[in-house]
């Protein structure tokens, strides 16, 4: 599975060191603006209780979870849409990202340089959707000149796709992000959007890096879908033992970021479980069967005949594969079953 999360922000807020706590790689996370310059990547699992319990019912050797990309992108300053800092290498990172995941400070720290000396978070965020607004804008121009060159020819096409562009840069020039604009209910403007591959009609969440995960927040910034992280802490657990971490009253939030990421993706898991191994795949919602079994290989999309579906928790009901097939819990599913999240499943080919 390809789709990725882009994590995006200004300049010293958090990327990096998220990214370093996500991952477990060791990252440039210097205090200065730009010490990312190149993307990381980094594959990272996914909580899932339900994979341990597949796996202890089936005695596995091995327990492999379903997994998320997050790629750690330069930070963005303003006037990154005309080429300032590494605005144009920043564009072209998180264009490649399927989703963004940006991070906003909160905390104070006066060690810490702000790119803009104050910490305010609502002023941050604003920089980056101009950004973001500024570039797709310039897009749309490009689009809409060729569009109204093929209406002079004549092509029908161009005749249906203007009014949604023009819906598109007045939505953009309103201030708003692409993906809030009103005519996206029809299959044909969706079409023209996954075409324009626009930064601001990717799927956004924010990450408040704040010292006091449990404090207020401005009202403003509570009524964004969010994940609150002491960014800080979450890196130095990474050199504590759980022991420790329970010594100090210390855990992780990150699967919160990381449950919330695989769902802002649209992706959702299935899972094979046998003596050899068990684990979780990770398909796109609405997959059929023979999508989802192209995630373990792409034979089984290509030679698929059925598979054996059972959701796990009727699984761990029946205590085995074998009286679960003799009690008849086992159902067979053709080419147009969808599969659905916690489905374990043997494929026939």
């Amino acid at each position: 599975m390809s789709l990725k999360a882009g994590i995006v922000g200004l300049p010293n807020v958090g990327k990096s060191t998220l990214f370093k706590a996500l991952s477990g790689k060791a990252v440039d996370i210097n205090n200065y603006p730009f010490c990312t310059i190149e993307p990381n990547v980094g594959v990272v699992p996914v909580p899932d209780e339900r994979l341990s319990k597949l796996s202890a019912l089936s005695l596995s050797k091995k327990t492999i979870p379903a997994v998320v990309e997050f790629v750690d992108i330069a930070g963005l300053v303003s006037g990154a849409s005309k080429g300032e800092g590494l605005g144009n290498k920043f564009l072209a990172n998180i264009r490649e990202a399927d989703a963004i995941i940006e991070v906003v400070r909160l905390f104070e720290n006066p060690n810490i340089i702000h790119v803009h000396e104050r910490v305010e978070p609502l002023r941050d965020i604003d920089v980056i959707h101009t950004e973001l607004i500024l570039a797709d804008l310039e897009t749309l121009e490009k689009r809409m000149t060729k569009t109204a060159k093929e209406m002079r020819s004549g092509k029908k096409e161009a005749l249906a796709e203007m009014p949604i562009l023009e819906t598109l840069k007045a939505t953009l020039e309103s201030g708003a992000l692409a993906r809030e604009a009103a005519i996206l209910d029809t299959e044909n403007a969706r079409r023209t959007l996954r075409e324009l591959k626009l930064l601001t009609a990717k799927p956004f969440l924010f990450v408040y890096n704040m010292s006091d995960t449990d404090g207020a927040i401005p009202p403003e910034l509570s009524l964004r879908p969010h994940v609150r992280l002491d960014i800080k802490m979450e890196e130095e657990l990474l050199d504590m033992t759980p022991e420790e971490q329970l010594e100090l009253g210390l855990s992780s939030r990150l699967h919160e970021l990381i449950r919330e990421t695989y769902s802002l993706l649209g992706l959702e898991t299935f899972f094979t479980t046998g003596e050899d191994e068990t684990r979780g795949w990770t398909i796109v919602q609405g997959s059929t069967a023979p999508e989802a079994g192209a995630a373990i290989h792409t034979d089984f999309q290509d030679r698929f005949i059925r598979a054996e579906v059972i959701q796990w928790e009727t699984l761990l009901k029946m205590g085995s594969w074998s009286t679960a097939r003799e009690k008849g819990a086992l159902r067979l599913e053709g080419k147009d079953y969808v599969v659905q999240d916690g489905d374990v499943m043997v494929f026939r080919v």
